[in-house]
């Protein structure tokens, strides 16, 4: 029997040419790798966490990629239950499952902004538009392999995709965190199940604050946030609770003091602002201000990249120029450009004529271009800086800029301008999400040895399945909890359409967008990114709170944990654990909301049974779960 690999090979971290790697898998070995088992198990995991991402997107306003637990399930179920040993099957699940992931997200930044300007768009459109995307994102992405990949190894490290080949040998190699996945999972959907679905106690706790006018403090007590919070960790959980202590501890008692006494309302409410309450202070005002500040935090981090965005776009036209050589190996062998050529030309001829993307040639020619230019860009920043740190809505907020005012320009204004300009971001946006998920499982399947061309291949197939059953899910979330309502604020996608909407129509509450870009740029002069903050300031309170407590937990683990042997490992484990909170949620947060749209309901009475310090009691037990899988994690 062949002894097994004891890990990656130590050239994965250094700086030599790619084609002298050693992949875990040699290119001379064939094993399972592009199967039915795998293409199925990948196709389930992007359907699922898609549905999550989009869940969580929608509320929270960020995503979780979904490679690394795609991965250890995949390694569960493949492993441990079909008794089938190929890694390379085990990291197809992971490539078809965050295409899947990563589509969603694009699309739930985007595609709502149609739902909160009062347009219902149909399942067709939002299938279409967020294929299109994809495969943009893929396609674009291919010619860029073999030097983004294989001519920069060791010089871009591509942090996510090497942490997902690590867990690939990991479990290889007989250590598996599936269990850790598995059980977060249940426990994050047993809590909502009973608390959001039988409403046995309120998942949303808050109170006023006496003596200061309109203050208040809340806490949604969430699997979710918690996991956030842990994953995200103490610096950027900081950052959101100090935006959100800056909304309703600062701008809401302000304006409520103010406009106590104001007989008439003030613009933009429709109601005196005695009248509104904290939460109509939040909707009418602080919104706006908190889009300001997103929008700010958004091009200050496009404009902080653009020298990296420069040589980032210089250096991937001029490898792909050059190119790396004609390698005759398997490990070398990508999709015909050709056929990626092909496929471009339908894909512009879509979008120029197909009627639920309403552009025409102009907007097809903008998709293409920012397309191209922001892959480029996404492709490589997420292989220095991460998939977490790559400024996606800043490039999509600069390409709606340059569309929306150039389609006024042109005459096209109105809700059909407003729509074009739209489409046209929306298709850009999950471009740029796909490529730099692609990219990241490209640079995974090349550590251990996949087939370029099969990954590609199931990178396409995990956008199919995502952009089959995305529509589906947003109209299922907005029919259970309306997009655009403190329940899924969807902040990226209520941003988007501010911006498409003011330049159109010149609406917008410009005294109060400003207040928010001034109230980031203070934050940047402090030498703080703004965008964080901006984020929290935007978000009700209630969500800063509990993901503050996930990123406390994070943190005090890493400063009461000296071995740095053993903090990698108990960080690995709680951010498995996390993971599997937010899964189990926000799964369950789907499926209530189809039993929701079908009329039905689990809940044993109109109200919750038990009071909020039951919720906090059973919150409590959630963070002490979360403590015992992390802080208490044994060594494998």
């Amino acid at each position: 029997m062949e002894e097994k690999k004891k890990g990656l090979h130590p050239s994965a971290y250094e700086v030599i040419p790619g084609e002298e790697y050693q992949p875990y898998v040699a290119a001379e070995k064939v094993m399972p790798e592009f199967t039915l088992t795998s293409v199925i198990v990948g196709i389930l995991m992007a359907v699922i966490f898609g549905a999550a991402n989009a869940y969580l997107g929608l509320k929270v306003g960020m995503t979780v990629s979904a490679s690394v637990p795609a991965a250890v399930i995949s390694m569960a179920i493949i492993r441990g239950i079909m008794k089938r040993d190929s890694i390379l099957e085990n990291n197809m699940v992971q490539t078809v499952a965050s295409a899947g992931e990563s589509l969603a997200a694009g699309v739930i930044f985007t595609i709502p902004a149609l739902i909160i300007w009062g347009i219902q768009p149909s399942i067709f459109r939002m299938f279409i538009i967020a294929l299109i995307g994809g495969l943009i994102g893929v396609l674009f992405m291919i010619p860029l392999r073999r030097h983004l990949i294989v001519g920069e190894h060791g010089k871009l490290p591509y942090p996510e995709g090497t942490a997902c080949a690590e867990v690939l040998v990991a479990g290889e190699t007989g250590g598996s965190g599936a269990k850790t996945v598995f059980t977060g999972l249940g426990i994050g959907a047993l809590y909502k199940f009973i608390a959001d679905g039988f409403k046995l106690w309120p998942t949303s706790i808050e109170t006023t604050l006496p003596g200061l006018r309109g203050a208040a403090i809340g806490m949604d007590v969430l699997p979710a946030l918690l996991g956030v919070g842990f994953i995200i960790g103490p610096r950027i959980a900081a950052l959101m609770l100090a935006g959100g202590i800056m909304g309703w501890l600062v701008f809401i008692p302000l304006i409520a003091t103010l406009g106590h006494n104001l007989p008439e309302p003030f613009y933009p409410a429709p109601a005196p602002i005695a009248e509104l309450g904290y939460w109509g202070i939040w909707d009418y005002y602080i919104r706006y201000i908190g889009a300001g500040a997103v929008a700010l935090g958004g091009i200050v981090s496009l404009l902080k990249a653009i020298p990296t965005i420069w040589s980032s776009f210089k250096d991937a036209l001029s490898g792909f120029a050059e190119g790396i050589g004609d390698i005759n190996k398997r490990t070398f062998d990508d999709l015909s450009i050709k056929w990626v050529i092909a496929i471009l030309v339908i894909l512009f001829l879509l979008i120029a004529f197909t009627p639920q993307i309403p552009v025409g040639g102009l907007g097809a020619l903008f998709v293409l271009l920012f397309g191209f230019f922001f892959v480029t860009v996404s492709s490589r920043i997420v292989g220095i800086v991460g998939s977490s740190s790559n400024p996606a809505s800043g490039m999509t907020i600069a390409t709606l800029l340059f569309t929306t005012v150039l389609f006024k320009a042109f005459g096209w204004t109105g809700e059909t301008g407003m729509i074009a300009a739209l489409s046209v971001g929306a298709l850009v946006c999950i471009a740029i999400a796909v490529a730099g998920d692609t990219s990241q499982d490209l640079k995974t399947g090349f550590l251990v040895g996949a087939t370029p061309k099969k990954q590609q291949t199931g990178e396409i197939i995990g956008v199919l399945a995502s952009a089959l059953v995305i529509g589906f899910t947003l109209i299922l979330l907005h029919e259970a909890y309306t997009i655009g309502s403190k329940e899924l604020a969807a902040p990226q996608a209520t941003l988007m359409s501010l911006v498409v909407k003011g330049i159109m129509e010149g609406t917008l509450p410009w005294a109060l967008v400003l207040t928010g870009v001034f109230t980031a740029l203070i934050v940047e002069l402090f030498g703080i990114g703004s965008l964080p903050f901006a984020v929290g300031l935007y978000l009700p309170i209630h969500l800063s709170t509990p993901i503050i407590i996930g990123g406390i937990i994070r943190g005090l683990l890493k400063k009461f944990t000296s071995n740095d042997e053993d903090l990698k490992e108990k960080r690995e484990k709680g951010i498995l654990f996390a993971s599997g909170l937010i899964a189990g949620d926000a799964l369950l947060g789907v499926i209530l909301a189809i039993v929701a749209f079908f009329g039905g309901s689990l809940a044993l009475s109109d109200s919750p049974v038990l009071g909020s310090s039951w919720a906090l009691i059973f919150f409590g037990l959630l963070v002490l779960s979360l403590i015992k899988y992390s802080w208490l994690a044994k060594k494998e």
